[in-house]
């Protein structure tokens, strides 16, 4: 795990340029001499991407200034490093020492957990909601599904567990932890305690989409199938609003597949459902 040192910072701007980032203070008008943050052009992120291209999916995984270099075997995470040394050393990239680690087993990487077995959720987004009592007002719910949406692709069919709580977000109003809010709350922290893990898909092997279709929620999770037993790549669920509610099964079905494409990037997969229309 690395992380770049000043990020934007270590992109020196062409002196033509530099008058396009000027702004003005009581002082006087000033302009970057440095690439800023903010700029839409994400300059830092197509460099790391033009520069690592080659190492990219293959023993490496870069987005922004947060770095990780992946290995098999302990003689091959040499190798990896050395390669990644040598490109830094080229374009003159620093890193930041207190936040690099090398040679462990698994880290926070973007959020997660990332370890030999799979991706899982970061401990603390978990414990957060475990630890969490019963909301009291609308601000506490709203806290409450914030969190819920952080862990969405660890949680098979998020939007039909938490549809307690976003029916109680649409009664601006008046503010009710029903019944069906409570349980589905101890539900949610029961399932919470034992999160499956995530795996990492395997270039060539076919992939299963499961799509479930409910009145107000669709679903879907992407297997791969190891050994004979089928294990979640990434879930994907969503509540149903307005017009959507009103599609029929087959377009609730569709859209279950658009939504899940935009999550993911798919080449190669089987779509089972759990009614008849996907298959007409």
């Amino acid at each position: 795990m690395m992380d770049a040192s000043q990020r934007y910072h270590q992109i020196m701007l062409a002196p033509e340029d530099q008058k396009k980032v000027s702004f003005i203070t009581f002082g006087g008008t000033f302009c970057y001499v440095a690439m800023p943050f903010g700029l839409k052009n994400a300059t830092y992120q197509r460099l790391v991407d033009k520069i690592f291209r080659p190492q990219i999916g293959r023993n490496m995984e870069v987005y922004v200034d947060d770095m990780l270099v992946k290995s098999k075997k302990a003689e091959e995470y040499v190798k990896d490093l050395e390669e990644t040394f040598s490109v830094l050393r080229k374009y003159k990239l620093k890193l930041n020492p207190a936040k690099c680690a090398f040679g462990v087993q698994g880290d926070r990487f973007l959020g997660f957990m990332v370890t030999q077995r799979g991706i899982e959720a970061n401990p603390l987004n978990i414990k957060a909601i475990i630890d969490m009592k019963a909301p009291t007002c609308l601000n506490e719910a709203q806290r409450l599904t914030g969190r819920i949406a952080a862990l969405s692709r660890f949680i098979s069919k998020s939007a039909k567990k938490s549809l307690p709580f976003f029916k109680t977000l649409r009664k601006a109003e008046t503010f009710e932890w029903s019944t069906p809010c409570q349980l589905a709350f101890e539900e949610l922290k029961a399932y919470l305690a034992r999160l499956p893990l995530l795996v990492k898909p395997s270039p060539g092997e076919t992939l299963y989409l499961y799509i479930s279709v409910a009145p107000q929620v669709i679903s879907s999770v992407l297997i791969q199938e190891e050994d004979g037993k089928q294990l979640p790549i990434y879930y994907v669920s969503k509540v149903l609003n307005g017009a959507e509610g009103r599609y029929t099964p087959i377009e609730k079905m569709a859209l279950a597949l658009v939504v899940t494409a935009r999550g993911c990037a798919l080449t190669s997969c089987l779509i089972l459902s759990e009614s008849g229309p996907i298959l007409h």
